[in-house]
């Protein structure tokens, strides 16, 4: 009953607490680390105000530690991972859609440290995606032991990742819903009780540790003057959704530049992140700001600590640190820096429009916040859940409005000029479609080996026929999946292929069997019926 019905059973729900314990107590440890680690790599305890501290130290010091950092990230990805490459929520979005909600473990485990390497010796981005790929883990050892199905294993994965993200931030309803809405992509009612219940276990576990307080502690705020200032709203959403797309696309370019001078020069992979860290010491010494997650900066923008030309240059800073931290494989979230670009765009924003019409505005503080939330929902690809993460992170329910105005503009823009989010875009840049839905992404999941008939089975294709066929060239291979076979069906009007492998020197190929037209069609349905069933359950 728990293997194949455990979502709708009372028993799943304890399973669900302890997995929500087991994560949430991950999330605060790797947390502790991270500034454990911080503060003996830099010499202070007051890792909150890291940047502050890390003004009066040597400029020789500030340069060479993410160079370390970046030396230990590099041996670590080489040693455990067969691509060099840092896992995060991508891969865990990947793993709920196409691996029964399993993630990769022992490259999981490396990408964890390095995460934490990164974030602890000035690397530029936040510990959202190592705690969600942490929590994943432990969802996968669960899943592993308990050999649970799909559909389990799925809803372990999203009580993992709600526990996580609410033990990391004190954000209970947005764990939950952040779970729901960008790990498992739908709002089904078999799923939401216990994702709840370990989203709660996870926020106990954090009020426990660092008590109920909020992330941010922002000022007396001030109020919206509602009608003449709602439509500022609105255009500094659309700034944001610019700012949020600029950020997305500015870490893919420098992926892609980085990749193409490593084929160049032929670079090893793990030098990447000592080079990329070289790079992030070189601005930290002129801009400590963009230490780690970058939350002296992001709470210096919400309570209006700013100059105008401060909050555009670090917003300009940070985009870049960011890209170098994630194009360099030193690992990260995205997450804590599209929250800090929101507050300073916000913030820069807030104060022209403020000047400009200074009757009708109210404090310019509110457009940080609003900022803060349209930017990282942009990123995200995840409206709901992040609008409700910015009250909980601030404590501040008065403003919802602005806030939503702001984030619905800037995702609506966002998502026409990426692939929805960061996260899926990513995907799409390994060829893995997840933006278009299941109808895309069910085809990969099929072998063209475990649907064709082979040539003892009684409604084999006739051989002749099959041979006839391969002179010709059509013909599919059996490792392919239908995402290749089907559009060779519509292109060619036949009713079967031939399913071949190449075998010797010359790859002449060998027949195994044949796929038909049906039985393709037959099993994406009941993928499609599959997935529509458990969304809707």
């Amino acid at each position: 009953m728990l293997r194949h019905k455990a979502p709708g059973q009372v028993q799943f729900w304890f399973i669900a607490l302890g997995v929500g314990i087991a994560s949430g107590l991950a999330a605060i440890g790797f947390r502790g680390a991270v500034e454990s680690l911080q503060a003996a790599i830099y010499g202070t305890t007051e890792v909150h105000l890291l940047h502050s501290f890390a003004e009066t130290l040597p400029w020789f010091v500030i340069l060479v530690i993410p160079v370390f950092g970046g030396i230990a990230v590099g041996i670590i990805l080489h040693l455990f991972t067969p691509d060099g490459r840092v896992r995060a929520v991508a891969d865990v979005i990947e793993g709920a859609a196409l691996n029964d909600g399993r993630v990769e473990r022992k490259a999981g485990l490396a990408s964890v440290a390095c995460s934490c390497i990164t974030l602890s010796t000035g690397g530029s981005t936040g510990r959202e995606g190592p705690v969600v790929h942490l929590a994943a883990l432990i969802s996968t050892w669960v899943a592993n032991a308990l050999k649970v199905d799909g559909i389990t294993g799925r809803d372990l994965l999203g009580c993992a990742v709600a526990a996580a993200v609410s033990a990391s931030f004190n954000a209970p309803i947005a764990g939950a819903l952040f779970a729901l809405e960008v790990v498992l992509r739908h709002f089904a009612v078999h799923a939401f009780a216990p994702i709840v219940v370990a989203s709660a276990a996870g926020t106990v576990i954090n009020r426990l540790t660092y008590g109920d307080v909020t992330e941010f502690a922002l000022p007396g705020t001030g109020v919206v003057e509602f009608y003449l200032e709602l439509p500022a709203f609105f255009l500094m959403g659309l700034v944001c959704g610019l700012v949020a797309v600029l950020m997305m696309r500015a870490i893919f370019w420098a992926d892609d530049i980085e990749t193409a001078i490593q084929k160049r020069l032929g670079l090893p992979h793990w030098l990447s992140p000592s080079v990329a860290g070289l790079a992030l010491g070189a601005i930290a010494i002129f801009y400590p700001h963009i230490i780690g997650v970058g939350y002296e900066t992001t709470s210096r923008a919400l309570t209006g600590d700013l100059l105008l030309h401060e909050a555009i240059v670090f917003t300009i800073v940070k985009v870049a640190a960011v890209a170098i931290t994630l194009a360099g494989r030193m690992g990260g979230g995205v997450f804590s820096p599209s929250l800090m670009v929101g507050a300073t765009t916000g913030l820069a924003f807030g104060m022209i429009a403020t000047s400009v019409f200074p009757d009708q505005s109210g404090a310019y503080t509110l457009y940080a916040l609003a900022g803060m939330g349209a930017v990282a929902a942009a990123v995200l690809g995840a409206p709901i859940s992040t609008t409700l993460i910015v009250f909980e992170l601030t404590g501040d329910w008065q403003t919802g409005l602005a806030v939503m105005v702001s984030v619905s503009m800037s995702t609506a823009l966002a998502a026409r000029l990426v692939d929805r989010s960061y996260f899926l875009t990513q995907l799409e840049r390994r060829n893995v479609h997840l933006a278009a839905g299941p109808q895309a992404y069910l085809l990969t999941m099929f072998r063209v080996r475990s649907v064709m008939r082979r040539p003892n089975d009684e409604r084999a294709a006739d051989e002749a026929a099959c041979l006839e066929m391969i002179d010709r060239g059509l013909f599919v291979q059996a490792q392919s999946t239908l995402e290749t076979a089907l559009p060779m069906f519509d292109k060619s009007g036949v009713a079967f292929l031939p399913v071949v492998t190449l075998d010797g020197e010359d790859g002449a190929p060998v027949l195994q069997g044949a796929l038909f037209h049906v039985d393709a069609l037959k099993a994406y349905n009941r993928a499609l019926a599959a997935t529509a069933a458990e969304e809707h359950s």
